[in-house]
């Protein structure tokens, strides 16, 4: 069993893409070896916005076993050491009708959203969230790197979410813009500031975010405004930890 950080008080909680690995990529040895150090300090989170089942391809298979909490689609799906905590599902919260509709009006609106190319997945269901992407999840690495640039240039994301906002506005959703093909939807206050509900105010004297999409609209900011924490805006998985080891060690 492993032993009791110095200061079990302060947690530190991390985003996946951009912080701990590149975009969809996965973990470095180092960035390994790091952590299992960190550890040693500080209590340590994951807070993603995938799955587990991408947390584990991105992070390692024993990625629940490693770390003393783990979120992922927000914090939807909770794990303390190892056991599931908390779970939930955004069918039952807008009801069956609505992501029928929701569906229909994603798959109609990305059928006249012209690109060079298109593949697969483009809404991609989770218990928490949806996921949309114009291009499609199943592009290759440049694939996605050259839709990247196309949407920075055009604001692909950026005015489906408007479009979005302004059909679905009965339903009180959230919109957030994250990595390099996507952006999720989840129904208000189902942000990563969700994971805070599992971390009691009496148990820690301080919680520290490190994140790269920060800025308003990315689906790091929510937590890292939050009253609750201390937020850290990290730019490349190299940067996470040379941030950590001057705070922490």
């Amino acid at each position: 069993m492993a032993s009791a950080p110095e200061k079990p008080r302060i947690i530190a909680l991390f985003d996946v893409d951009g912080t701990l690995t590149i975009p969809r990529g996965e973990v470095t040895p180092a960035m390994l070896e790091f952590m299992t150090s960190l550890k040693s300090k500080v209590t340590v989170g994951i807070v993603g916005g995938s799955d587990l089942v991408k947390q584990k391809e991105q992070l390692g298979n024993d990625v629940l076993e490693r770390y003393p909490w783990n979120f992922s689609q927000n914090g939807l799906v909770a794990y303390k050491n190892g056991s599931l905590v908390g779970e939930a599902t955004i069918a039952k919260e807008l009801g069956e009708a609505n992501v029928t509709r929701l569906v229909n009006w994603t798959m109609k609106y990305l059928s006249n959203v012209d690109l060079p190319i298109k593949r697969g997945t483009f809404i991609e269901f989770r218990s928490g969230m949806f996921n949309i992407s114009p291009i499609g999840r199943n592009c290759s690495r440049e694939e996605r790197n050259d839709y990247e640039k196309i949407d920075l240039e055009r604001g692909i994301r950026s005015k489906m979410v408007e479009a979005m906002k302004e059909q679905f506005k009965d339903l009180n959703l959230t919109f957030s813009i994250g990595g390099q093909i996507s952006f999720d939807v989840f129904p208000e206050g189902w942000d990563k500031t969700y994971s805070l509900k599992f971390l009691k105010e009496g148990d820690f004297d301080e919680i520290h975010f490190f994140g790269d999409k920060t800025f308003v609209g990315g689906n790091d900011n929510e937590i890292f405004e939050h009253s609750r924490t201390i937020g850290h805006t990290v730019t490349s998985p190299d940067d996470t930890m040379e941030q950590c080891k001057k705070l922490f060690m």
